[in-house]
């Protein structure tokens, strides 16, 4: 099930460094539920219609300079119009300070605002990228999210079939534990998920038999990490000798994620199987299918090029 999201502006003013005009406003009564900004230069002009009032509202140098060329009774209608109309919040650009008057309708309509010391376009690029993050389709699963190699694997299956137990031994060989049990995971972009852990299991494993470790505590703050892509998706499941399991990886399966596919594949267990030693091996084969070399592809290349010549050699003694 997917989450529904909200920035609260206190994060807002903490994440991108703002400076707050209206300390007296209460910062939970607003939240931002788009990621998405307006640059609010029609509406200073009196124009309304299919204004997004529910953006970020970003006031950069033109807007501010259009205003210095208003007189103070058609600034002060625009202004009312404009934060009274329902938005979340106004932020101010390139160190620009607001008037008074601005400042005084702010606090009668509970519309914080704020004044920052980037640029309007490098500001403007860095909020839209955070807010698409804070505000990514969120859905929870059963599963461990590795990092090996730089490549996010997740494990999946059912409990109990190992992905703790491979976890951990990735861990002693070196790789990094995002999250145990339940992944959190984020559509940032249409080619991104990204991956991370509820906040009261962070770094923590649960064995059975054994109970609950900390891999921070126990192997030491290189062996975690926060967030992750996932780019590669591992099921574990029980052997089935009437199964007939893919050989040759020529086509590759995937599985789906709130509208995204990330490559996957289907592992069937046994005794005897080193599951971290395939995992890492799967995780480098991936890496090495992104820059563009497919084993199987070769492979297959050579056993045609192979049959092409036996049948030049068949034609030529023929």
């Amino acid at each position: 099930m997917t989450t529904q999201k909200y920035i609260a502006l206190e994060k807002l003013e903490k994440d991108m460094d703002l400076k707050n005009l209206t300390p007296e406003i209460d910062l939970r009564v607003n939240k931002i539920t788009v990621p998405e900004i307006n640059r609010p230069a029609l509406q200073l002009t009196g124009y309304f219609e299919h204004f997004a009032h529910e953006r970020v509202q970003i006031i950069g140098f033109v807007e501010f300079s259009y205003l210095q060329h208003m007189d103070e009774e058609s600034k002060k209608k625009a202004y009312e119009e404009f934060i009274s109309s329902g938005v979340p919040c106004v932020i101010f650009t390139t160190s620009m300070e607001p008037s008074g008057v601005l400042l005084e309708l702010a606090r009668k309509y509970e519309v914080p605002t704020f004044v920052t010391e980037k640029t309007t376009s490098a500001f403007t690029a860095e909020i839209i990228r955070w807010m698409g993050v804070q505000l990514a389709p969120t859905i929870s699963i059963h599963g461990v999210l590795v990092d090996v190699y730089g490549e996010g694997v997740l494990i999946m299956g059912e409990s109990g079939i190992g992905k703790s137990e491979a976890a951990l031994e990735l861990i002693k060989r070196g790789h990094r534990l995002i999250t145990d049990d339940v992944v959190q995971i984020s559509r940032v972009s249409d080619v991104t998920l990204v991956g991370t852990s509820p906040d009261i299991t962070r770094h923590f494993i649960e064995l059975r038999g054994i109970g609950i470790i900390d891999v921070k505590t126990l192997f030491g703050v290189e062996s975690v990490e926060n967030t992750h892509s996932i780019d590669l998706v591992i099921k574990l499941e029980e052997w089935d000798k009437d199964k007939v399991y893919d050989r040759l990886g020529l086509e590759e399966e995937y599985t789906e994620f709130l509208g995204n596919k990330v490559v996957c594949h289907s592992l069937p267990i046994r005794p005897g199987r080193n599951l971290a030693v395939i995992v890492e091996t799967a995780a480098v084969n991936h890496r090495q299918k992104k820059m563009g070399y497919n084993a199987a592809q070769e492979l297959y290349k050579r056993v045609q090029e192979n049959l092409s010549r036996k049948r030049k050699e068949q034609q030529e003694e023929e």
